[in-house]
């Protein structure tokens, strides 16, 4: 019988910790986004940020900006096609395309059309301006601007690790692809590498 009441005092302290516990108020503290905190050693905010600064460099850096415009006499049409993820973990490659993004238009050297989910929407509303708006202000078919270059690209990783030590590298390629010739211009790459210790 002493055995089972120790064994019910040890259980209910137990549930009692567990509860206490659970009821510990989180402490949660604002910081600067660009602060580098690495807690998991996955793929974070700081490597979205340094691959898009690597990226945004190489890209506007490259010859194959200067080379068409002093061919075409014209700022370069760029689209944003599909970036892969093909990583061994959960990467949402928007957020260091969109920096991308933003730094061609900030830079005033390239223009971007809308790709993929956000032309439909676009091709959408302007058919819903054919039936529903004024003529003076409807939107006419057929007045897209075309691209010249499309932008692709992808996520890899490699994991290795031995005992409680864990090394993980990525590499983000995008390449940029003359849509009329399918020539390839530009090729850039952004390589990252952590070690865990556990």
């Amino acid at each position: 019988m002493k055995k089972i009441i120790q064994i019910a005092t040890f259980l209910t302290l137990g549930f009692i910790l567990i509860a206490l516990n659970a009821c510990s108020p989180r402490k949660v503290t604002r910081v600067e986004p660009e602060k580098v905190i690495d807690l998991s050693g996955r793929w974070n905010e700081t490597d979205a940020r340094l691959c898009a600064e690597s990226l945004i460099s190489q890209a506007i850096g490259g010859d194959w900006l200067g080379n068409f415009s002093n061919q075409e006499k014209r700022k370069p049409v760029v689209v944003v096609g599909l970036v892969r993820n093909n990583s061994h973990e959960h990467i949402e490659t928007e957020i260091f395309i969109k920096d991308v993004e933003k730094a061609f238009l900030k830079s005033t050297l390239i223009r971007l059309v809308q790709a993929g989910e956000k032309r439909n929407e676009l091709r959408g509303e302007r058919a819903d301006q054919q039936d529903f708006s004024s003529q003076e202000s409807m939107k006419k078919f057929g007045k897209e601007l075309g691209a010249d270059f499309i932008m692709q690209g992808a996520v890899k990783s490699i994991v290795d690790g031995y005992g409680k030590e864990k090394t993980t590298f990525w590499q983000v390629d995008l390449e940029l692809t003359n849509i009329e010739t399918n020539e390839i211009v530009w090729i850039g790459d952004y390589k990252g590498k952590k070690y865990i210790v556990n």
